[in-house]
């Protein structure tokens, strides 16, 4: 019920919420020759180093879509590329959006959770220019990707609630402990090659042998969130199918869990906020 109510007052702060978006877009790429165009040179050149690297030195064999009949790994790799970059940004942006904010949050009185709300909001609209390129290239390779965009916009927003929730979390711990964000940093790493961005999730082996003890390897793996949502966008994108419904009703699941979470923490902590700034 106290979640329903927040949300009420956040719809009400809508105006403020748009504006301090607005604000965050502008201000990405401010002063800067090409402005927006980073957004897409940015991936790009992600792209094409982790093209050349893991499918022309290393020769990682992706599966070629399915219906589509699609094999360009560098489509293949953007479909779960682009989605991780937005859930990166989003959680690393929101979690430092108090502290870069300071003087506002202690001077006038609003909901924080704007703040983090707008950060991570600002992002979906660089998402969404890059999911439009990619579609673009999409059919010129031949993909369906047309009438599947629709759960793409669905299951963006479910990935957005997802960020938003470990967003809401990360900042009221990087209030209270500044080397939350290093650490994020590392984890960030680590989680990056732990979801199957660069390569198949086929080639994780079911178990693994760690001094002596066996490790149910692929059972842990798939209780990464992101490995879902990765799935999730390629099926729709890559493939133009159905994602397979485990993967529908953990990654809906694993934003629900976080976005109650992240509130509950959020609302929590909020009133001593000011004084911790």
């Amino acid at each position: 019920m106290a979640f329903l109510t927040s949300l009420r007052d956040l719809g009400s702060s809508r105006e403020l919420v748009g504006n301090l978006t607005l604000r965050e877009v502008r201000g990405k790429y401010k002063r800067t020759a090409l402005g927006q165009l980073w957004s897409l040179l940015n991936p790009l050149a992600t792209m094409v180093i982790f093209t050349v690297v893991f499918g022309v030195l290393l020769r990682v064999e992706v599966p070629p879509g399915s219906p589509s009949g699609i094999d360009v790994f560098a489509l293949w790799l953007m479909c779960g590329l682009i989605p991780w970059t937005f859930m990166s940004n989003a959680v690393t942006g929101g979690m430092s959006a108090l502290v870069a904010n300071a003087n506002l949050v202690t001077k006038v009185y609003f909901r924080r959770e704007v703040l983090v709300a707008a950060n991570v909001f600002s992002w979906d609209v660089t998402f969404g220019i890059e999911l439009l390129v990619l579609s673009a290239a999409l059919l010129a390779f031949g993909a369906m990707v047309l009438p599947w965009l629709p759960l793409v916009i669905v299951f963006g927003l479910v990935l957005t609630a997802f960020g938003l929730g470990l967003a809401l979390m990360l900042a009221v711990a990087n209030v209270y402990f500044r080397d939350t964000q290093h650490f994020l940093s590392i984890f960030t790493q680590f989680w990056f090659y732990a979801t199957p961005i660069v390569y198949p999730a086929t080639l994780v082996p079911d178990s693994t042998e760690l001094l002596g003890v066996r490790i149910p390897l692929r059972t842990l793996y798939e209780l990464n969130p992101m490995e879902h949502f990765v799935a999730v966008f390629r099926a729709l994108l890559y493939d133009n199918r159905f994602p397979e419904l485990g993967d529908v009703i953990f990654t809906v699941g694993a934003a629900t869990v976080a976005l109650l979470a992240g509130w509950t923490i959020f609302r929590r902590y909020e009133p001593r906020l000011a004084e911790e700034l």
